[in-house]
């Protein structure tokens, strides 16, 4: 009885937390209200408090399992790629770019969060362009990167290629927002691989491609 219980409180949990999460793509935040929120899910507005203690916590709720999602997949998409720091940045790059993750749904719940980031602390973690976990895994790939080069102001390389990186992966997204029928996402993966192909010729393409190491540090140089 226990466990079916705590099932029950899951799925409620889960199709309040859809709830805001499919009125904040299609409405806004603002837009959101609690009557909208158990309209949707079907759920009474006891509901929201007795799970959550109030809508505010509902929304920074949804914020998370947003920010969880993204970051769930990433982690797949990750698992799938080679032990090289240069491809865990481009399956990085190509994911964040991906249809599965740049998507209308997803690109106005990111931006209606953003929106609130500035007086909402609560929510603005998960809606950060200096987010420390995505910027932490593509840090990591370029310090070892910079390492296996030689390249010199290692650490000074390693922070502008992330920084750059998410800089042109956000624009990407500003983009798609505005102009998502005219969107191109092999143009957009070939701009950003052109600036890592400038930072970093002997580790990436322009298109995108990975170099195949020849020896210990020789690459082919074609792109």
């Amino acid at each position: 009885m226990a466990g079916k219980r705590e099932q029950n409180r899951e799925q409620n949990r889960q199709a309040l937390i859809g709830a805001v999460l499919d009125s904040v793509a299609e409405k806004g935040i603002s837009e959101t209200s609690v009557s909208e929120i158990i309209q949707r899910a079907g759920l009474s507005r006891g509901m929201i408090h007795l799970h959550f203690g109030g809508k505010d916590n509902l929304v920074q709720a949804a914020a998370h399992h947003s920010s969880e999602a993204y970051y769930d997949g990433l982690e797949t998409l990750l698992q799938t790629a080679g032990d090289s720091p240069q491809e865990r940045v481009e399956m990085i790059v190509r994911g964040d770019l991906s249809e599965r993750v740049l998507n209308q749904r997803n690109v106005s719940i990111w931006y209606a969060f953003r929106g609130e980031a500035r007086n909402r602390k609560a929510i603005a973690e998960y809606s950060d362009t200096r987010d420390g976990r995505l910027r932490g895994m593509i840090h990591n790939a370029f310090a070892r990167i910079v390492r296996e080069a030689g390249t010199p102001d290692a650490s000074g390389a390693a922070r502008d290629a992330t920084h750059g990186t998410l800089a042109l992966l956000e624009g990407m997204w500003t983009d798609f927002l505005l102009h998502p029928d005219r969107f191109d996402r092999e143009e957009a993966a070939r701009i950003v691989f052109r600036f890592l192909a400038a930072m970093f010729p002997a580790h990436f393409s322009l298109a995108g491609a990975i170099r195949p190491k020849q020896g210990k540090r020789g690459c082919n140089s074609s792109p």
